[in-house]
Formats: C-alpha cells, structure tokens, sequence
C-alpha cells in the first residue's frame, strides 16, 4: 500500500511566482530537469502537453514530472491568472525520486478542490505581504499542496505498485530512497562504501547493485555529484569562503582533489567558475 515516509519527505521549493497574462501570448516549449505544479486560478488558456494541445479553464492543475514538455498559448480573447511552483527531492515509496504517478499531468481534485485553491489563495498573499519567514510558510503551504495531491492520487499509486512492483521491489525502491535520503543529508561526513553497507545491513555488492538498477548510478558517484552540486550552490552565491573552504564544507579536506573533480565534472575548476560569476 502507498505510503509516505515523513522521516525522508522533505520537498525543495526552488520556485514560486503567479502572473496574469493576457492574449495573444505564447510561450516557448520546455521541459525541466524537476517537478513544476502550473495551476490555473481564473480565466482560460490553452497548453500543448508533449504535443497534445487542450484547452484549459479555471480550477485547473497541471503536474509536469522532469521531462514533460509543454508551452502555454492564450488567445486574443484569452486571460489568466496562473500560480507557478517548481520543487524537486521527492522521495515516495516505492517510486523513483522525484517522480509523481499520475494519468495525466492535467489534474481536477476529487475530493480536496476547495481546500486545494484555498491554499493558493494564501500562497498569493503570503508572497505579496513578504513578512519575516516568508520562505518557511510557503514551504509548509506547497507541503500542503503536494500532500492533497498524494491523497487524491493515493488509489492510482496503489494500482500502479500492486500491478508493477513485488514486495521485494517495493523494499528494494524504499531502501534506495532512504540511502539517497541518508546521501543528500550527511555529504559533510566521510561516507564510504562498507558504510553505508553495514548501515542498511546489506554487503557493499548487493547495496551497489540495488542502487545502481534503480538510479542508473553508483552510490558513491552519487554522492560525489551531491557534494559538487552543494559546492556550486556556494560558488554562485558569490561567497567569501576560499575554495579550500568550500571543499571541507562539501566534504572533501584534500582541496586539490575536490578541484579536480569540480573541473572534471563542469568542465572548468573552481576558481574559473567563481571568477565567471
């Protein structure tokens, strides 16, 4: 049965803006490389959804996983008011990260429609009011959003493990999320392979293969990515940190190996990067 663990769910907002737009409009089609909820709140519009063009109204959801490519086109006669929310690091059950099973990504709640606009309503205000903790409130209300959205989806997710996956690949599905959970949380630490091993009760062989099948990479690669993400979040926030600081922050006290792997990654070092931005 779908279930969600509390312990590892904890959603990136990366984005949040709402924009009335007016016809005649049309965007460029695009895709992202995370999960865009685009909800419109009043009026009309149309998008075309991997090249499947539909006509939308208000109290409309659509939900994008990672590749979906789509564009929105108004009309001369067309105008609407559409909310816009981009997040990433889901980790469901049995799914792979960041993905979110749904029929279509164009969505009409069941049973949370009201409460669902509701909270958008107050995801508008809590933006235009901008008071102290702004971000943490509006993480908690996209949490809200994303949890109705789970709820009304709960019986397809359901379906979708009793007719794809075995017990033992649900447990296999669940442990990989939780080992990517324990990597994007402690890439501080001196992590090793036989730790991890002896941490989820499983030999090193058996941990990299189950990851690898799932995620198409090994435990450590991953957490080699995650650690040079982190240092390139540092990078752009222009910081004052040297790169041998930001290396013992991501986890690597050998500054000169962290560079080389920085470089062999984004195809330039650390201090090529920092002094672009």
């Amino acid at each position: 049965m779908f279930k969600v663990n509390a312990k590892i769910f904890n959603p990136e907002v990366l984005y949040i803006f709402d924009v009335l737009t007016i016809g005649p409009s049309s965007g460029k089609s695009h895709s992202h490389d995370f999960l865009e909820i685009s909800i419109i709140i009043d009026g009309e519009t149309l998008y075309t959804i991997d090249n499947h063009t539909v006509y939308l109204e208000k109290e409309t959801i659509l939900l994008f996983n990672p590749g979906t490519i789509h564009y929105e086109q108004a009309l001369n006669n067309m105008r609407n008011t559409q909310l816009h929310i981009g997040f990433r690091n889901i980790l469901l059950d049995c799914f792979p990260k960041d993905f979110f099973p749904v029929e279509s990504p164009i969505i009409h709640l069941k049973e949370h429609n009201k409460e669902f606009f509701i909270i958008c309503q107050k995801i508008i205000a809590e933006r235009a009011a901008n008071k102290p903790g702004v971000e943490l409130m509006l993480k908690a209300l996209v949490t809200q959003l994303i949890v109705l959205l789970l709820r009304d989806s709960s019986a397809l997710m359901n379906k979708i493990i009793q007719e794809t996956l075995t017990a033992d690949e649900q447990k296999k599905q669940q442990t990989v999320n939780e080992i990517i959970h324990y990597l994007e949380t402690h890439y501080r630490k001196d992590i090793t392979l036989n730790d991890l091993a002896r941490h989820y009760f499983l030999s090193s062989t058996n941990l990299s293969r189950i990851f690898k099948e799932e995620t198409g990479d090994s435990p450590i690669n991953y957490l080699i990515k995650v650690r040079l993400e982190q240092a390139k979040l540092l990078l752009d926030t222009k910081t004052n940190m040297s790169i041998k600081e930001i290396s013992k922050l991501v986890g690597y006290n050998d500054a000169l190996y962290f560079s080389k792997l920085f470089k062999k990654h984004y195809g330039q070092s650390p201090s090529a990067f920092m002094t672009k931005m």
